[in-house]
């Protein structure tokens, strides 16, 4: 519905420079752009200042509007999900402080949680987390993104899954891990430490330096994968589904190969955790050299992304 764009609040935005110029000029050449965002009970914008500013640099008095029902805490979860899906992207400096307020407003929420809600990686997140201060629910636990409450320390979901294999030893490791809380990776690890006799909680969360075996942090990792492994990726599915939604993207020809080209090569370790016994001894060496392979050439693309990313980026809505 129309409505004067005199009785709109301004909004709360994710954005910290606020409005860009140049962009507003783009967007007031546009035509047909689609209804902002508004939270009614406070006529505040949520998403589409840009095209507010856009409309008074036209000479309108009204625009089409959309609203929202939620309280002010969802209303800026909203406003961050809007931008990072699509229009003038969120620089890092924004994502980071829109996660810090969000972990403010729902301590109780899972790093991974916040990640999804801020578009950084759950890791990124959890350094947050420790730089503010900001404490885990009074229980211990937080809330993931299925909803289930999962304990804070990963020591309790090991010993739950430790509990789930000696009850039902020949269970998926899907099973294990929805039923102890934990990833596929962790309950594969813990099914892999109590076949060899060894504690399925890791020596670092039992408070010791090192326990005996072939490595700290399970049978096959190495302390090249362990180094490796610091730095995680966000969701790709809600990257790939974002992407794909970008309108930069979903009209053009090679924007939609891309896509599908990401969406046909990227994994998750769900994935590769259940397959990985598949591959013959004999066949190992040669597949991890494969794996190194394609890695290095991810590693390639995310470089040239980031010297790309140095550039303006395409107008788009916002």
């Amino acid at each position: 519905m129309l409505v004067p764009i005199s009785s709109l609040a301004p909004a709360d935005s994710p954005r910290l420079t606020g409005e860009n110029p140049e962009h507003v000029e783009l967007l007031a050449m546009a035509r047909d752009l689609p209804p902002i965002l508004v939270q009614r009970s406070t006529m505040r914008v949520i998403d589409g200042m840009h095209r507010v500013r856009a409309a008074q640099f036209r000479g309108e008095e009204a625009i089409s509007v959309t609203f929202f029902e939620g309280d002010d805490s969802e209303a800026f979860l909203r406003a961050v999900d809007a931008n990072i899906k699509h229009g003038l992207p969120l620089s890092l400096t924004d994502r980071e402080a829109a996660a810090d307020r969000i972990l403010a407003n729902y301590p109780h929420w899972s790093d991974r949680t916040v990640a999804a809600a801020s578009g950084l990686s759950h890791t990124t997140v959890g350094a947050i987390r420790r730089r503010s201060g900001v404490p885990a629910a009074a229980e211990g636990g937080r809330v993931g993104r299925d909803g289930r409450v999962r304990p804070v320390h990963g020591a309790a979901g090991r010993r739950r899954a430790s509990e789930v294999i000696a009850e039902k030893p020949d269970a998926p490791l899907r099973t294990i891990a929805r039923e102890a809380g934990v990833s596929v990776g962790t309950a594969r690890d813990v099914r892999e430490r109590l076949r060899a006799g060894r504690d399925p909680v890791l020596g670092s969360q039992r408070g010791t330096a090192q326990e005996p075996g072939p490595s700290a942090d399970g049978p096959a990792e190495s302390r090249q994968h362990r180094a490796g492994s610091t730095r995680q990726s966000t969701d790709w599915r809600s990257v790939v589904g974002s992407l794909s939604r970008d309108p930069a993207v979903r009209y053009a020809e090679n924007g939609r190969a891309f896509v599908r080209w990401v969406d046909g090569h990227a994994i998750e370790p769900v994935e590769w955790c259940e397959l990985i016994d598949a591959v013959p001894p004999h066949w190992r060496n040669s597949v991890a050299e494969l794996a190194r392979s394609c890695a290095g050439a991810w590693l390639e693309l995310a470089r040239e992304l980031e010297q790309k990313a140095q550039t303006k980026p395409e107008p788009g809505v916002a």
